[in-house]
């Protein structure tokens, strides 16, 4: 019989290495197999669609292909994902065809322009949460996990940053895709000029309790969720935060469960 460690493991200790995908077993082998001719055919779809030079992290079996975790080189810094499909009965990459789905990469290089432009309000808002985490025995997911299991664009061990309402954006990805060197003041007007507000951006937090057989403490939700109400120098955004106890499911990396809390929709955090 198994027990739920067989399930579950500190997520200290989680690098995405146990990560899976439904009905991906075969797929997942065929790909590995052909770890060299799926990595080109990636590296080369973010170059020609999106301009952008990646990093393969994660080649996971899905059920009709597979699908490729990627790192961008540089700034913009962005994880995202593509998806490259494998015909299972010839045992066939078809690397003419890799795609990602409807602005899953337009999302994610906006949020890693943001994270460019913002930097400043991006590490007052780290700052802070080091402090909090500190005091309250929280943390976040590894930099492994994060590489091979994460496609939220701009992310870092304690949020990620996600586009809510893409209209205000569309302008900033053009100028991204025409290949022009611009300079982060010239992006941070950009961004300005646009118009956007605080919801068409979400910052999303999933932390965990430090230590072991500990249940997620409401005192620690609270006092990050009053941080980031009386903050004036963070970013722009709503801010959504989930804290779980300190073990993550194997195949998944997600922590949620039925002890979990959360301060988020309806009730997430304004900061304009």
């Amino acid at each position: 019989m198994k027990s739920d460690d067989d399930y579950y493991m500190r997520v200290q200790d989680y690098t995405g290495e146990e990560y899976t995908l439904a009905n991906g077993r075969r797929t997942n082998q065929i790909a590995n197999d052909n770890q060299e001719i799926v990595e080109e055919a990636v590296i080369r779809f973010f170059r020609e669609q999106y301009k952008t030079d990646v990093v393969v992290h994660n080649i996971v079996g899905n059920v009709d292909g597979a699908t490729v975790f990627v790192e961008s080189v540089g700034e913009p810094h962005f994880y995202s994902y593509a998806i490259i499909p494998i015909d299972v009965k010839n045992e066939q990459i078809m690397t003419e065809h890799v795609w990602s789905q409807s602005w899953q990469v337009e999302s994610a290089i906006i949020t890693g322009l943001y994270g460019m432009a913002y930097q400043d309000k991006f590490l007052n808002l780290d700052t802070m949460l080091k402090e909090l985490f500190a005091e309250f025995h929280i943390t976040g997911r590894t930099s492994e996990a994060i590489a091979k299991t994460s496609a939220s664009g701009y992310e870092t061990p304690y949020y990620f940053v996600q586009i809510s309402n893409d209209k205000p954006f569309h302008q900033i990805l053009s100028s991204y895709l025409d290949g022009v060197e611009i300079s982060v003041n010239d992006w941070k007007l950009m961004f300005e000029e646009s118009g956007f507000d605080a919801e068409s951006i979400m910052v999303g937090m999933h932390l965990f309790m430090a230590e072991e057989n500990v249940e997620p403490s409401q005192d620690a939700l609270d006092a990050i969720a009053s941080a980031l109400e009386e903050a004036d120098q963070i970013p722009t955004g709503e801010y959504g935060i989930h804290l779980h106890d300190n073990r993550v499911r194997k195949s998944s990396g997600q922590g949620n469960k039925e002890n979990s809390i959360k301060r988020s929709y309806p009730n997430d955090i304004i900061k304009e």
